[in-house]
């Protein structure tokens, strides 16, 4: 008995079953379709590309949650529009090589980097003429917060190998960086826990890759957008944002040691005063100077980063730092720390 004699000795008519296929098929295509329409034309805020320089300028990083392109170049307009040029390393500063004189890191978020700053505006170009006997290298990363930076630090070790690290701490956000895996536009992070011994235990790792990265660098999930939306769902059901206790001190202090313990020193900038962290900083004799009255651009939704003029100011109270703690123009330190 053939299949046409079986299934009519069942009642069934011949290819009904592909017909029925078929007709689910386009239905569900139209459905489908539909909804990439809706969503389109909807355009919700949670779905759109991201234009900041994290987007631009960065790429997703297992590790970090995002890390700056190596080589890249961008045009970033926040308060401004400027150009950005990253090196080897994907800092955005000259190429650097290694030689005989003694390297001063300063490491921090988009206030190092130099978001609404042209490259040669940057307080630590501007400190470079005026400490010849160093090597000055601005390893900043936009939105990172201390515990970054702390990892960043870590994995640039053995390349820059610093004499001195300074980190520039921003008041305005790197407590809230600090306290959660997730900032600004949906970006995912690292994070540190703090156990009941009081340690700290990074937590976070490997960071989910954020919707706004897998928009930028997944060519399905940037030109679907119901990609999007499933994407953006399984990552708030996945990876739902976490909140810590926050670590900042104890961060810092892990900064501190490490650099210590590689034989360097460490110094503190403060974007503005914290009267918490100042209090912790004069307990562990770390030298450190606040840049309150530092110029900025008005509006906190933009970030309030420093004008050209704040960065003269900056690069003023920084070499005050350095120069009190033994940095002078042509030699190597050679006297003990001293706090101002």
């Amino acid at each position: 008995m053939d299949r046409d004699d079986d299934a009519a000795r069942k009642g069934q008519k011949p290819g009904r079953k592909a017909h029925s296929l078929v007709a689910i098929l386009i239905v569900t295509s139209l459905t489908l379709a539909a909804l990439e329409v809706v969503l389109r034309i909807a355009d919700f805020r949670e779905l759109r590309d991201g234009i900041t320089e994290r987007s631009l300028s960065y790429a997703y990083d297992t590790e970090l949650g995002w890390a700056p392109v190596p080589g890249a170049v961008s045009v970033v307009t926040n308060v401004r529009k400027i150009h950005a040029a990253h090196n080897r390393l994907g800092l955005r500063d000259e190429e650097f090589t290694l030689d005989a004189r003694p390297t001063v890191m300063f490491l921090g978020d988009s206030f190092v980097w130099g978001l609404d700053a042209e490259a040669g505006e940057r307080f630590s170009e501007l400190l470079k003429p005026r400490l010849t006997g160093y090597k000055i290298l601005a390893a900043g990363v936009s939105g990172y917060g201390t515990d970054q930076e702390y990892l960043l630090l870590k994995r640039l070790w053995p390349q820059v190998k610093p004499a001195i690290v300074v980190l520039i701490f921003c008041t305005n956000n790197d407590r809230d960086d600090n306290s959660t895996n997730i900032r600004y536009e949906g970006y995912h992070k690292p994070y540190f826990a703090t156990s009941a011994d009081g340690s700290l235990v990074l937590q976070g790792q490997p960071v989910p890759t954020s919707l706004l990265q897998a928009i930028r660098e997944n060519w399905w999930v940037k030109h679907v957008w119901l990609l999007r939306l499933v994407s953006a769902v399984y990552l708030k059901l996945e990876y739902p944002k976490v909140q810590v206790p926050d670590p900042t001190e104890r961060l810092i202090d892990k900064i501190r040691e490490f650099v210590e313990a590689n034989g360097a020193r460490f110094l503190v900038g403060l974007q503005a005063t914290d009267e918490s962290l100042v209090r912790h900083l004069q307990a562990t004799h770390v030298p450190f100077v606040a840049l309150d009255g530092a110029d900025a651009y008005p509006g906190a939704a933009s970030g309030a980063h420093w004008t050209p003029e704040g960065h003269k100011f900056v690069a003023e109270k920084l070499y005050g730092l350095l120069s009190a703690n033994g940095v002078a123009a042509s030699a190597p330190p050679t006297s003990e720390p001293q706090r101002r």
